[in-house]
């Protein structure tokens, strides 16, 4: 973490990277939503990972060939690569199920196990634990997350049932995902350490499209199928991924996960006006609370991070 943030100064190039990741994820949702009705989702998932890694391979490649590439990252992206191809299994899946901006809604319950993991792992974050902040945040994104759900009008559903629970084991995984990748690669250059692991991620999806995908499903998808997979490879992968790392590389995971918190609002803009997906009042309100909870229990956490000394 770099010198500003321990200050409690705000990092502009850290800051416009979680901006950036926050525009490039609220792209996904849509593009893997709109690719449902072409490929399975472990077929979409080996496509667009594979096309990332492609776009992504001149950066390992100037690394490699100019000495600046450290040989341990291989043995370091395997943790995160591993939480990385579980994550983005359960993310692609639940679009099959739940709309976008509600999976989008749930899937910010993550911010809990980011918390949680970190009090585990960083002793420097353990006095969270005696923030009224922290725990009213917390109490408040668990209330608003069961509001969310419960009161959605086919809650019932089969589907609606399986994409909630796909969507909350995503949320935990993301906390993995988020937690290894701020352990492992603490001194790496996000453009050196993503293009491994999506490397290591586009091999182990492509394993997963073949065993339990069609595969051959790709060969049916037209000119405007490939634009969608190109597109989203490139903004809602690469880039989202090396915007997101540089972020928590310089300040942490938690300011970036306050700013990528508004991510659903920016999906359910794109999703209403495309596919017509709606929330009732009361989910709204309760979507609302969540990510009240949510950002307070960050900020707590923020605080006391740039507390001062005594």
């Amino acid at each position: 973490m770099n010198h500003s943030a321990r200050l409690g100064r705000i990092d502009m190039v850290a800051t416009a990277a979680s901006i950036g990741s926050l525009i490039c994820w609220s792209l996904g949702p849509i593009f893997i939503k709109y690719l449902s009705g072409s490929v399975d989702s472990w077929t979409q998932n080996a496509v667009r990972y594979a096309t990332a890694c492609v776009c992504l391979s001149p950066f390992l490649i100037h690394a490699i060939a100019t000495g600046s590439f450290p040989v341990k990252t291989w043995r370091l992206a395997i943790l995160p690569s591993l939480a990385n191809i579980a994550m983005q299994s359960l993310w692609a899946a639940g679009f099959y199920y739940i709309g976008p901006a509600f999976m989008s809604l749930l899937t910010k319950a993550s911010i809990l196990w980011v918390a949680g993991f970190s009090l585990i792992v960083f002793p420097e974050e353990r006095p969270l634990v005696r923030s009224p902040r922290f725990w009213l945040g917390l109490l408040l994104s668990i209330a608003g997350m069961v509001g969310v759900i419960v009161f959605k009008d086919d809650f019932a559903a089969r589907s609606t049932l399986i994409g909630i629970v796909i969507a909350l084991s995503e949320a935990f995984m993301w906390g993995v995902y988020t937690i290894s990748v701020r352990i492992a690669f603490r001194d790496i250059d996000p453009r050196t350490s993503f293009p491994v692991m999506s490397l290591y991620t586009a091999a182990g999806l492509s394993v997963c499209a073949f065993l339990f995908g069609n595969p051959s499903q790709v060969l049916a998808l037209d000119a405007k199928g490939w634009g969608v997979v190109l597109i989203s490879s490139v903004t809602a992968i690469a880039m989202g991924h090396v915007f997101y790392y540089t972020a928590i590389r310089r300040i942490g995971a938690t300011i970036p996960m306050l700013i990528i918190l508004a991510q659903p609002f920016v999906v359910f803009g794109m999703s209403n006006a495309i596919f017509h997906e709606r929330f009732n009042g009361v989910q709204a309100i309760f979507g609302g609370v969540l990510l009240a909870g949510s950002g307070l229990s960050v900020w707590a956490q923020q605080h006391l991070r740039v507390k001062p000394r005594k």
